[in-house]
């Protein structure tokens, strides 16, 4: 029996990196799956075959997260085509280029919270009255670059830690409604964005974790199973970080 039997999850930007993992753990653990994306159908139409593979039910919605009415509509989607929605997860992101803020084009700025803030915010509103109805659970993805706020990386770090807030804000204003609403912060992961940033400062970076080794995506789709899981039911406005011990 697993921890998600007969549960319905939307996964935004589900079709690779971390959204994938978490996708297929929650498939691994008995949840039918909606697969979020943007412009890789290959990726979300692969990752729903893997999650038909496990024996549960998937599909992949198409929307851009920075478009309110966009996110409205996958939401819908999901639901006519599943029956349902039981966990959300607002996990879509993209990084930030690296840039003091003195010389940061404002276009940046704009470009990155749209995605990591705007979007969480637009998957919450569109599911929370769903989530709502089914004493369901809603989960960010936030980053523990929220709590390192690394020099060059404002847009991002910014928009992570105001997700981190979103967070306690949307748990408070649930709770009485029997949703809860939790937030995990991964640290290095090795997912596209993260293999980017390896390449980038190079490898010695993983040395800096305590546990010696970057994560897997599985690592976040195990913690996120947690979360929406009984296992978590008395657990709510929290930011779980997930990190080899990177954040302490």
């Amino acid at each position: 029996m697993g921890k998600l039997d007969g549960k319905i999850a939307l996964v935004t930007g589900g079709g690779r990196g971390i959204g994938r993992g978490i996708a297929l753990e929650f498939a691994r653990e008995g949840a039918d799956v909606a697969i979020n994306y943007r412009r890789d159908r290959a990726a979300a139409d692969a990752t729903v075959a893997d999650v038909q593979a496990l024996g549960r039910r998937a599909v992949a919605v198409q929307a851009d997260v920075s478009d309110c009415a966009a996110v409205e509509r996958m939401t819908a989607e999901a639901i006519a085509t599943l029956g349902g929605l039981d966990i959300a997860v607002a996990n879509s992101g993209v990084a930030s280029r690296v840039s003091a803020i003195a010389d940061m084009d404002p276009a940046e700025w704009r470009r990155v919270l749209a995605t990591d803030l705007d979007g969480a915010f637009y998957t919450a509103r569109a599911a929370v009255p769903h989530l709502t109805a089914r004493r369901g659970a809603m989960l960010f993805i936030s980053s523990v670059g929220a709590d390192m706020a690394a020099a060059g990386g404002a847009p991002y770090h910014a928009a992570k830690a105001a997700v981190n807030v979103l967070t306690r804000v949307l748990a408070k204003e649930v709770a009485g409604a029997g949703v809860r609403v939790n937030c995990i912060a991964p640290g290095l992961v090795r997912s596209d964005m993260g293999e980017r940033l390896i390449k980038f400062v190079g490898d010695a970076i993983v040395q800096t974790i305590p546990l010696g080794r970057a994560g897997e995506t599985a690592d976040i789709g195990r913690a996120a199973v947690f979360l929406a899981s009984d296992d978590a039911s008395w657990i709510t406005g929290k930011i779980l970080r997930v990190d080899g011990g990177a954040c302490m």
